[in-house]
This record gives structure tokens, sequence and C-alpha cells, in this order.
């Protein structure tokens, strides 16, 4: 039986470039492992840091390197696809943050009616920016932090308005708060503040970064995820939790090894563990997820109440990332996670809907 022609697309354009090379890397071990080899051949696709697509011997070497490359060529044209993408039977983008998961590649891949895997245009889009995805969840019911939304304009256009923002963020959402751009990912642009001066620097930051702005009241928390898996009869994974001693979970946090610890399962009662399960298939459908996605929540143990943090329709998939770990722990080691990763992807495009029986 012939192999299945995978085209591995990672790298980007984004600030989660390197992570975008890990999670490709481990994905390429698991198409690569016996129980897959004879299913998969895997034909990788590097997006270098200046948009230009590099296939064969080069996406090879950084595929097997682990070390990016950067602007071994220039053209007006950079979004070509090179000669092998035709070949591609079925897409597997491992593209973090910004032009990866947030519907712009997705919408390219569309256009070639070639199947890919994780959420289309919709559940990427939404997924990724912060206030539509709060106005997806406050449709579903689902109970968040109070946060308010602004634009670029509103910071910088108008000097006497700017006050006058500061003091109806100070009246609802008080310090702390979290000031974030809204279409950006692993925390990049995040800051959280506790005066006036802090808040007018953090809103002037975020919007060099975004057009788009929300603040976030701060809560006393626990910090726990759950992974989805599936099309429209997905299934949650056990819950996990994250342990840190900085401020909050940063990008320096997320990414330096020792800096932070995941227990998985989290130490939680059955109750609020299956809640957030049920919250996190919830926030799945909301946003139009497939495929995959990894939900965040704060767990206020004082009072027993669970908030939706936020949903991610591509998460990191190195071997030490939260998604895949969290299947793990269910019961889906990694090889098998990333094959069936690729059937449900098959599956949404053929436009059945069998029974998703993972």
């Amino acid at each position: 039986m012939a192999k299945l022609r995978v085209g591995l697309l990672f790298g980007g354009r984004s600030g989660e470039h390197e992570v975008s090379i890990s999670s490709a890397r481990a994905i390429a071990f698991a198409l690569s492992a016996e129980e897959n080899a004879d299913k998969y051949e895997i034909i990788p696709f590097y997006i270098q840091k200046d948009g230009f697509w590099q296939a064969g011997e080069v996406a090879q070497q950084v595929l097997d390197s682990g070390v990016a490359i950067e602007n071994l060529a220039v053209t007006p044209n950079l979004w070509q696809f090179p000669a092998q993408a035709p070949e591609i039977e079925l897409w597997f983008p491992v593209l973090h943050g910004p032009n990866g998961e947030d519907g712009t590649i997705q919408g390219l891949l569309s256009l070639m009616q070639v199947p890919f895997v994780g959420s289309g245009v919709l559940g990427s889009a939404t997924g990724m920016d912060k206030i539509g995805m709060k106005v997806a969840f406050a449709e579903a019911g689902l109970p968040q932090v109070k946060y308010k939304a602004l634009t670029r304009s509103q910071v910088w256009s108008n000097p006497c308005v700017f006050p006058k923002l500061c003091d109806e963020i100070e009246a609802t959402l008080g310090y702390p708060c979290f000031v974030k751009p809204a279409n950006l990912g692993s925390s990049v642009g995040i800051a959280k503040v506790r005066s006036r001066a802090e808040l007018e620097a953090a809103l002037d930051n975020a919007a060099s970064y975004d057009r788009r702005i929300i603040v976030e009241a701060g809560v006393v928390a626990r910090e726990v995820e759950c992974a989805v898996l599936g099309n429209d009869q997905a299934q949650a994974s056990v819950v996990g939790e994250i342990i840190f001693d900085s401020d909050f979970y940063d990008y320096e946090t997320k990414y330096t090894q020792g800096k932070a610890d995941l227990l998985i399962p989290a130490p939680l009662p059955e109750a609020i563990i299956q809640r957030i399960q049920e919250m996190a298939l919830q926030a799945f459908a909301a946003v139009d997820a497939a495929g995959l996605s990894r939900v965040d929540f704060f767990y206020v143990e004082a009072t027993g109440e669970i908030l939706i943090n936020e949903i991610n329709t591509l998460p990191g998939f190195t071997a030490t990332s939260m998604y895949p770990l969290l299947w793990a722990q269910t019961g889906i080691p990694f090889a098998k996670l990333v094959d069936q990763l690729i059937q449900f992807a098959l599956l949404r495009h053929s436009g059945d809907q069998p029974r998703e029986d993972i």
C-alpha cells in the first residue's frame, strides 16, 4: 500500500519560529516510528523568518538539525509554493503564532483543496484573537474574568482620551490586571500591571505589537489545562496543572527548562476535573475548532470557580509540551496521537461523519 505523502510545514514568521521547529522535529520522529513508518512519507517544508518557503535539502537540514536558517533566498513572491507542493496529499501545519495558527495559512491550504491537520479558518482565527475568542466563550455561557477590549487608536490617537481610558480600566478591572496584544501567542507583549504608571507603559507597549488590545482582571487561581482531540465528537484528556514561581506564566517561564513544573494529572477533586473537561469541549465547539486544541483555565480554589482563560488551536507539540503529555497520561502515546490527528483531518476533509473512537 502506498504511503500517504504528508507535507510537514514549519518555521514561519512569528516569534515562535524556534518552537515550531522543535514541534516539527517531534512530529517527524513520531511519523517515522515503527507503527507509522509504513503509512506516511514525510515531505518537509520550512518557512524562513523572512517568509520564503524552502523544501528539499534545505528543509530537511533544518528538520534534522533543529537550527533555523535565514535569508537563503530573497524574492518578491515569498508565499510561492516549492515545486514539491503539488505532491502533497495531506498538510500537517506546525506553525505557532501569527501567520501560522490565525487562519491565514489555513485559508491558503483550504484553497489547495487538500486535507490538513487542525482547525479551519474560522476556528483558527477565533482561537488566535483573544477578543473574538472571549465573545465566542461568552455566547457559549462559559465564565471568564472581567475584561476590556481596546484598539491602538484609543491608546495613541488622543492624549485627552487616554487618562479617561485608564480611569475606566482602574474602576472596572482594578489592579493587578493584565494587558495583552489580542493576536500574539506565547505571552509575547503581555504585562502584569499594578499601578497607573505600569498600566500606561503596558498599553503603549501592547499597541506596538497589535492594533487590538485586551485588558483582563487579575485573579488568584491555579492554572490548569485540558487537551481536546477529535472533530464534531471530540474528547477531552486528563487535566494538568502548571506550577511556577514567576509572577505569571510568561514566555521565559514557558520555554526555559526548570522554570515551571507540570503536574499530570492535576491533584484536583473529581467533580472539578469533570467540569473542566466539559468546559474544554464547550470551548472547542464555541470557536469551531477541529482536530486538536489545548484549553487553559483558572481554578479559584477558595470559591470553587472555574474560569476559562483561552484556547490554543495549535499548541506546542514537542515531546515535553503539555498537549502530548496530557494525552500520553490519558492513554494515547505520542506516535498514536499524531496518527489520529491525520486520520481526523482526512475524515473532516471527506465530509464523512463516522463515530470518532479514540
